[in-house]
Parts: structure tokens; C-alpha cells; sequence
């Protein structure tokens, strides 16, 4: 057959119609990150927590790794609801992460009969970042020096010591509710809008008790704020020390893990997460990162998102059975 022949100039263009996606999605995937256009890694949280902390150290060390310019958006609101839609709404061009904990796909679903997105079909994961604890945190000068102490109050006087959270349905929030489940006791929840405000509140005397997220917990308790009773998780802690969990503290049932987070758009690119996910790894391997997560109250895990998607099935399973034990609904 002639190279000129009509037949063999429509192969020819029949396969560079064929060849065109591939064309294409070879040049998305060289474009990431797109030129002059930075990553937005939103917190669905106000700016003090534990997770805000970590994403602005995350993000300095992702800008040389990428090439470009990472910044943090606090969204804080509605369980992290609204943090959670920017990202949901956003392009799955990767520019565009949620920095969040275990609240968002696995407590959410179970407490919002009408949540706007489902964590399994609206999100991807990229990477399980580390795991974390919460810290039972009473004022500096309570009277009570151990969890015991709270117990014992609280049946004694039902109704009238007051716990903050740092929203419904947050972890802290749950995590009382456990306590008051699994001791027959009854406390006055007192929601706040995120750990700083409830930090504040427990500090000035406001409220007797929070479940705290283990950062802030040993920066007030360094600084003579607070003081630190137990923690949820069954396994240790660096910076936790000989700090009791809550079933060596007298108060088995109360063994909940959680842990930080980073999500993308449905629909992120394989090479795109890929990409994302092995900067992420390089970035928590960083001696000043691993010694901050540490020195924070929490252990670096730097998943891969295979790993991340069973531990968010894990865990949506395992935040569900207690959320029906609890009788838990927030609409």
C-alpha cells in the first residue's frame, strides 16, 4: 500500500486520534505541579491545633519538594464539614489537599443522617500521615489528680462538672461520652469552635475536663496550664512518657486511636497522588518533622493511599459501632 494512498493516510490518522488521550494525560502529568499556581492544604480546624501546627510545618517542607508554593486555609465550622466541601468542590488537579483527622471519614457519616459528601466516593486518599491520641486535660489547679478522682465526683454529682469539646460530635466530644457510658456518670457537655477555644476555656477555669489533642495538651501542661491525667490509645507514646492510658488509669473501654490525614479531590490522577504521596513521605522523614510530631504527641506513619483507604474502612467501621452505642445523632 502507498504511504499516499487515501487508505493509509486514514490509518494514519485514526491512530493519532487514538494516541490523543494518551498525549494528553502524559502532559497533566508532567504539568503537576501547574506553574504559578500553589497547593492549598486546607485545615478544616481554626489556626493552634495540633493539625494546623503540623500542616504549616508540612508545608514548608513540601514547597522545595514540589517547586511551589504550599499554603494552609483555615476552614473551620460545622465538624469539619466546611473545610471538607472546599476540597470536595475543588479540581483533581492535586492543588488542592484536606489536612484532617478521623472526625471527617469515620464520624461524620455515622452522626449526620445528611452529610454532603460521602468520605468513600468525594475524597481520595493520599496518605495517612500519623497516628494520634487525645489527653484528658483538667485545670492546673483542679482538685482532681487523676481520672478516678473525676469518677467518683461525677457519680457523686450528677450534672455538675462540665466538659468542653472542640465541637459536637468531635473526637473530644465522643471521647467523654465514652467516659460518662462506661462509668455510669453524667456531665454537662460545653461545645466550643476548636481546641483553642476549648484550651482557653479549660485553662480559665471555664469548664472542669477536656479531651484535648495531644500538642496543645503538653505545651499548657509544659507551661504549668494544665494538667494531664490519661490518654486514649492502648499503645504508647514518646512524648507521653509514663503518663497512664485510660484502662490503666482505672477506666477500661475508653481505648480510642485517631490520627492526621491528607485527602484529595474524587477522581486525583494515579501519577498526581503518586507524586503527592511520595513528597508527603519525604517531607514527614525530615529530622524536624519526625522530632515535631514526636515532641507533639504523635507517630509518623507515612502510608502509602492503599494503606490509608483500609485504615479509613477500619476506622469508619470501628467509629460507627460506637457512635450507635452511643445514641449519637447531630441533625
Amino acid at each position: 500500500m502507498s504511504l499516499r494512498s487515501p487508505v493509509r493516510r486514514q490509518l494514519l490518522a485514526a491512530c493519532a486520534v487514538a494516541l490523543l488521550p494518551l498525549a494528553v494525560s502524559q502532559a497533566q502529568a508532567q504539568s503537576f505541579p501547574i506553574a504559578g499556581k500553589p497547593i492549598r492544604i486546607v485545615v478544616p480546624f481554626p489556626a493552634g491545633g495540633q493539625t494546623d501546627i503540623q500542616a504549616r510545618l508540612l508545608a514548608a517542607k513540601l514547597q522545595p519538594l514540589l517547586g511551589t508554593t504550599v499554603l494552609v486555609d483555615n476552614k473551620p465550622g460545622a465538624s469539619s464539614i466546611l473545610g471538607t466541601m472546599e476540597v470536595v468542590r475543588a479540581p483533581a488537579d492535586g492543588h488542592t489537599l484536606l489536612y484532617t483527622i478521623s472526625v471527617t471519614a469515620a464520624q461524620n457519616p455515622h452522626l449526620f443522617s445528611k452529610l454532603p459528601y460521602d468520605p468513600f466516593k468525594d475524597l481520595t486518599p493520599v496518605m495517612f500521615a500519623a497516628r494520634s491520641t487525645t489527653v484528658l486535660t483538667v485545670p492546673a489547679n483542679s482538685p482532681f489528680n487523676s481520672v478516678m478522682d473525676i469518677v467518683k465526683f461525677a457519680k457523686a454529682n450528677p450534672g455538675k462538672l462540665n466538659f468542653a469539646s472542640y465541637s459536637l460530635g468531635s473526637t473530644s466530644h465522643l471521647v467523654c461520652e465514652l467516659l460518662q457510658q462506661a462509668t455510669g456518670t453524667q456531665m454537662t457537655h460545653i461545645p466550643f469552635k476548636g481546641s483553642a477555644d476549648a484550651g482557653l476555656a479549660l485553662m480559665g477555669g471555664q469548664v472542669d475536663l477536656l479531651f484535648d489533642g495531644p500538642t496543645t495538651a503538653l505545651a499548657n501542661a509544659k507551661g504549668g496550664k494544665v494538667k494531664m491525667l490519661a490518654y486514649t490509645d492502648p499503645k504508647p507514646y514518646i512524648a507521653l512518657g509514663k503518663l497512664p492510658n485510660m484502662g490503666e488509669a482505672g477506666v477500661p473501654g475508653v481505648d480510642v486511636s485517631g490520627g492526621l490525614q491528607f485527602f484529595g479531590p474524587a477522581k486525583l490522577p494515579a501519577d498526581v497522588l503518586a507524586k503527592i504521596n511520595a513528597a508527603l513521605a519525604t517531607a514527614l522523614k525530615d529530622p524536624e518533622v519526625v522530632k515535631a510530631f514526636i515532641d507533639g504527641g504523635s507517630e509518623v506513619l507515612a502510608s502509602t493511599p492503599a494503606e490509608h483507604a483500609a485504615a479509613i474502612k477500619e476506622q469508619y467501621d470501628r467509629w460507627g459501632g460506637v457512635i450507635r452505642k452511643l445514641g449519637l445523632k447531630l441533625d
